[in-house]
């Protein structure tokens, strides 16, 4: 697990060491310095070019001004400029400056005009909330159409850092080193764009400095073996979890079919359709180990949906559905006779936002039946759901979905080019991994079905979320390497689980599994 952090999460912890640890702030000062010129270092380990430091009047402009004193004395030619005016400095700005001054070195009073190899951006950091105006938005743009490599301190300046947001312009930086944690903004479109590539260096700042009030927000940056669910040796296809998919009608045949394969590859033991009489054929075809539960008529649909929900561990509805009277008649029946996870997806949410009686029904079965839910609504449908516009949701991504999370009570998956995934008590989830191949049709039914066959496997279903999310994106990054972004459709997710699941558990492929497998024997 790794935490990320908002502006005001990250200044506590800071102060907290500070103040409540006792290490002094020039010493973390001068070790963020360090972290910032091994990185320039391992760039430009021979040649010492040309450095411009540009500062602003805080203390991320004394970052910089102590990371050109560092370069300074290790051979490179570095030229000092303030973005701000010298009245304004904050104290450990004012005493790096004197430290510069005492060595005799040059600082500019107007934005160079000569070329540089590299650029120092320690403007603001992590502290700007305003939109950028005249002189910063002047020195901005001018950084930007230069041609030297640019590397920000803390956070490109111009950057929101809890939302990502361009605060009207923003470095465009080829590298940023921030210290502790990595925030928000560097991993959120489109603050993501402008980070370059990311260094984390650790400075002394460490998790003690939130003093047991954690940031809400992680991300996994490890395998996470530890939290697949557990495969028990003497276990059978109904310890593994059945599964009830409700999904697909006379023309999205496809739809039930990927998310019912996605749930057999994601481990669970068994899955059951209910689908269209006209899709036997296909399915038969495609996934003939699954039990259909096929209907025509209302009568035997509600026959098919009592059989499957007595059945059933958990339930996914609403995969190629359709906005339907049929689907509404689905969705009620499940959440008004039924207490099993649910995991409502695609279809199954558009006709909820349409519906407040199905809403009510909904809110109704999670409190008085203290049951599992799961939404998985990508940003268009969260927006149909919440009566917020998307462009309302994108200025406040993650807290627009925590909101509705809390209100309806339900664990939500929010689904964009960053997936979160929230519920009232429990951290977010900020996911990290996927790519653009993935914003293809079918994509979301893999996702639901796997979450749902996760969830089968008696895990809750904020772990099922959040590690079904995290798997499809990787899924996803595995697709890309071996075909490209182009290219990419929603079964090749699927065509990766062998590899994906055998490197999670610690192979590098399937001939070493099998080579292991007849060693043992």
């Amino acid at each position: 697990m790794e935490y990320l952090v908002s502006a005001e999460e990250m200044r506590r912890c800071d102060s907290n060491t500070i103040e409540k640890f006792h290490v002094p702030a020039v010493v973390l000062m001068e070790r963020a310095a360090l972290g910032v010129v091994d990185v320039i270092k391992s760039r430009y380990n021979e040649d010492r070019g040309k450095v411009l430091i540009v500062a602003g009047t805080g203390n991320n402009g004394a970052d910089g001004i102590a990371v050109g004193r560092m370069l300074m004395q290790e051979g490179f030619q570095v030229t000092f400029f303030f973005a701000g005016e010298r009245a304004r400095f904050s104290e450990l700005m004012e005493l790096q400056v004197t430290i510069i001054e005492a060595y005799g070195w040059e600082i500019c009073t107007s934005f160079p005009e000569n070329e540089y190899d590299i650029i120092v951006d320690a403007i603001f950091g992590i502290g700007l909330t305003r939109t950028l105006e005249g002189k910063f938005k002047e020195i901005v743009q001018k950084i930007n159409e230069r041609k030297a490599w640019k590397i920000s301190v803390d956070m490109p300046s111009g950057i929101h850092t809890d939302t990502g947001e361009v605060m009207g312009v923003a470095i465009k930086a080829d590298a940023t080193v921030t210290f502790a944690y990595r925030k928000l903004g560097m991993i959120l479109y489109p603050g993501c764009y402008y980070t370059g590539k990311v260094y984390t260096k650790q400075i002394g700042i460490t998790e003690e400095g939130f003093e047991g009030k954690l940031p809400h927000v992680f991300c996994h940056d490890e395998k996470p073996a530890e939290l697949l669910p557990t495969r028990r040796k003497d276990g059978n296809k109904g310890t593994f979890g059945k599964v009830l998919v409700i999904a697909g009608n006379k023309e999205m045949s496809g739809a039930c079919v990927l998310s019912a394969e996605a749930a057999f590859r994601t481990g669970c033991g068994m899955v059951r359709i209910v689908t269209d009489k006209e899709n036997k054929a296909i399915l038969g075809e495609k996934l003939p180990e699954a039990i259909l539960g096929l209907y025509e008529t209302k009568e035997e649909l509600e026959e098919q949906l009592q059989k499957g929900c007595e059945w059933a561990d958990c339930i996914l509805v609403g995969p190629g559905c359709g906005t339907g009277k049929t689907t509404i008649e689905k969705l009620a029946f499940v959440l008004e006779k039924c207490d099993k996870p649910l995991v409502i997806d695609a279809d199954g949410l558009n006709v909820i936002s349409e519906n407040f009686g199905l809403y009510n029904s909904l809110k109704k079965s999670i409190i008085e039946k203290k049951r599992a839910v799961i939404l998985t609504p990508h940003i268009g449908e969260f927006a149909r759901l919440s009566g917020k516009s998307i462009p309302e949701i994108k200025a406040s991504f993650l807290q627009e979905a925590l909101s509705y999370a809390e209100e309806c009570g339900c664990v939500l998956v929010c689904k964009d080019a960053r997936t979160v995934v929230c519920k009232k008590g429990e951290h977010t989830y900020l996911n990290t991994t996927g790519n653009s191949g993935m914003a293809t049709a079918g994509s979301g039914d893999v996702l639901a079905g796997m979450i749902t066959g996760l969830l089968a496997q008696k895990i809750s279903a904020f772990e099922a979320a959040v590690l079904g999310v995290y798997l499809h994106g990787m899924a996803g990054d595995m697709a890309a390497l071996k075909k490209n972004e182009y290219t990419l459709m929603a079964g090749d997710l699927i065509k990766q689980f062998d590899c994906l699941f055998s490197y999670l558990e610690g192979h590098n492929g399937l001939e070493d599994r099998v080579r292991t497998r007849i060693c043992r024997s």
